[in-house]
């Protein structure tokens, strides 16, 4: 099994920046995609970020050039270092990724707990 945890999480003025950590533990054969959603109060869940193991990105429209998303491979780690914040970035936000258990086994999903940001002046 894996298992995600995040930190990082704040309360932050608009403006500001935060930098999230996501690490996965457990027994796993490799972790390919990682990514980052969140989850507003009444919303749904939405896309932040995804990065491959190879180190393809993709982002929200609404998060480029704003969000940016890193990955440590040897400490099955990743990262969101959000710049420039808004009120409306508000949310949990939630690490995800897509794991296996060998060569021979499909990818599974995991997620993490969330941790909150906190954008308010």
């Amino acid at each position: 099994q894996v298992r995600l945890v995040e930190s990082g999480g704040g309360l932050v003025q608009p403006g500001g920046s935060l930098r999230l950590s996501c690490a996965a533990s457990g027994t796993f054969f490799n972790i390919n995609v990682m990514g980052w959603y969140r989850q507003a109060p009444g919303e749904q869940r939405e896309l932040v970020a995804t990065i491959t193991s190879g180190g393809i990105t993709n982002y929200a429209d609404s998060m480029k050039g704003r969000f940016t998303i890193s990955r440590d491979n040897a400490k099955n780690t990743v990262y969101l270092q959000m710049n420039s914040l808004k009120l409306e970035d508000t949310a949990v936000y939630f690490c995800n990724a897509n794991w296996r258990r060998s060569v021979w086994n499909p990818y599974l999903e995991v997620w993490g707990q969330g941790t909150l940001v906190t954008v308010s002046s």
